[in-house]
């Protein structure tokens, strides 16, 4: 059975003390946070960090938040092992850049989206108008509301149809 990092009896010391080649103590602060099967984790902050000043950082937080601090520090560690120039920094940078690059390929979808439905109302609108008009020829200049200018536009249907005596009362009257 394992626990905070040793072996329960056995005296099998926690990654961190390990590294150390101290003696793991029972109230060890690494051992439930550094297991003896992860030594890289401890190796990396210690790298870092060092020992002591992750031991003060331990004491000093309540533990509830030692978890959590850990847990930042190893990443925090981890970023600095790759690029150790900028370290969480440059890993935020290249997140940003990226972000950066997706929103602006968005805008540009978006924005041919808005282009091929303007195109998609104005081939609407144009047939449209060849059924209205079948024999005016299209026309390929100026925006669609333009367009109506020039175009005859017949009635769909032809007043004489409508008789005349009904005209002089309402179709809703009743």
């Amino acid at each position: 059975m394992k626990e905070s990092g040793r072996k329960q009896g056995a005296a099998s010391p926690c990654a961190a003390c390990k590294l150390l080649r101290r003696r793991c103590a029972q109230d060890c602060v690494f051992a439930p946070y550094f297991p003896a099967d992860e030594p890289q984790k401890f190796a990396n902050v210690h790298k870092v960090f060092g020992a002591s000043n992750v031991n003060k950082m331990l004491q000093e937080l309540p533990e509830y938040q030692r978890g959590d601090a850990v847990s930042s520090m190893v990443y925090e560690a981890n970023a600095r092992v790759r690029d150790p120039v900028y370290g969480c920094v440059g890993a935020i940078s290249s997140l940003q850049q990226q972000i950066d690059a997706l929103q602006t390929q968005l805008a540009l979808a978006q924005a041919e989206v808005v282009h091929l439905r303007v195109r998609q109302t104005t081939i609407s609108h144009h047939q449209f108008q060849s059924v209205l008009s079948p024999t005016s020829p299209p026309s390929n200049s100026g925006s669609p509301s333009s367009r109506l200018v020039g175009s005859q536009i017949r009635p769909m249907f032809d007043m004489d149809m409508v008789d005349h005596a009904s005209l002089g009362e309402s179709m809703w009257s009743c």
